[in-house]
């Protein structure tokens, strides 16, 4: 992995949607005022974020399955193993995998913790999604763009509202990747218990974190021009593709999830 100088000015004072996630899937690595955020949060919180990221695996797995061997995963969050690398190379031991995330602490964690096979590689870059073109930059010093990638935007865009352009965001990003590229996605929405997400909003509102949780039309246009694979737009236990693995259980989910090929 290539190494970085941690920036270790964590604020302490406020909640962060990585921190939170951490403590959602039952990590330690986050502090009191995030676990007083995730306290106040729905219980059905800890459900999604555990569906969150057993998608997260299944689709990384398929990719890697069928040829992708170079991944971009932007909003990595606190590292929870298995990893993506981890769940990718363990089906191609030559990927390699960028991470980014903007809050010091996962990049404090990320070089103790991501640790690449002697085959591949991984790489991090602490940067704001919201200013796509820098953490391109690094990506194209990283991964081989004139390649097929996979582009993960795993449970991130829900804390990019409108008038911070969430789909300017994703489009800067999408029209950089190759023909025979992917887009993993996931977002949150309240479409099945509206009042819940509207307590969601009001607490991360409080700790100072602005979610805009959208609906299927609205999450949907964020792959426009793009080839959604079976089974399209769903939530989160809906999308299944491995063959030699059972198929999730049917639960009730507050996350949209899909995979879409770059033509």
């Amino acid at each position: 992995m290539t190494q970085r100088t941690p920036d270790v000015r964590v604020d302490t004072g406020k909640p962060h949607p990585a921190r939170i996630y951490d403590c959602l899937l039952g990590g330690k690595d986050h502090y009191a005022v995030d676990e007083e955020m995730a306290a106040r949060l729905p219980q059905d919180a800890f459900r999604d974020a555990r569906l969150n990221r057993a998608f997260m695996h299944r689709a990384m797995r398929w990719l890697a399955r069928h040829g992708i061997d170079q991944f971009l995963d932007i909003g990595t969050g606190i590292p929870t193993e298995p990893n993506l690398h981890q769940i990718v190379q363990g089906v191609n031991p030559r990927c390699r995998v960028a991470y980014t995330d903007n809050d010091p602490i996962v990049l404090r964690h990320a070089e103790a913790l991501l640790v690449s096979t002697p085959e591949g590689a991984t790489d991090y870059i602490q940067a704001d999604v919201r200013r796509p073109a820098e953490v391109l930059a690094h990506a194209r010093a990283f991964l081989d763009f004139d390649r097929p990638l996979a582009l993960s935007l795993v449970a991130l865009l829900h804390f990019i509202p409108d008038d911070e352009d969430a789909d300017g965001v994703v489009r800067t990003l999408v029209d950089a990747l190759p023909s025979g590229s992917h887009l993993v996605l996931t977002h949150g929405t309240g479409d099945f218990h509206p009042e819940l997400a509207g307590r969601a909003t009001g607490d991360y509102g409080k700790g100072g974190i602005r979610l805009a949780l959208r609906s299927h039309a609205e999450v949907l246009r964020f792959f426009a021009g793009l080839d959604l694979v079976d089974p399209g737009l769903v939530t989160a236990p809906a999308w299944h593709q491995d063959t030699d693995a059972p198929a999730p259980r049917a639960e009730e989910s507050s996350i949209y999830v899909g995979v879409a090929r770059v033509p």
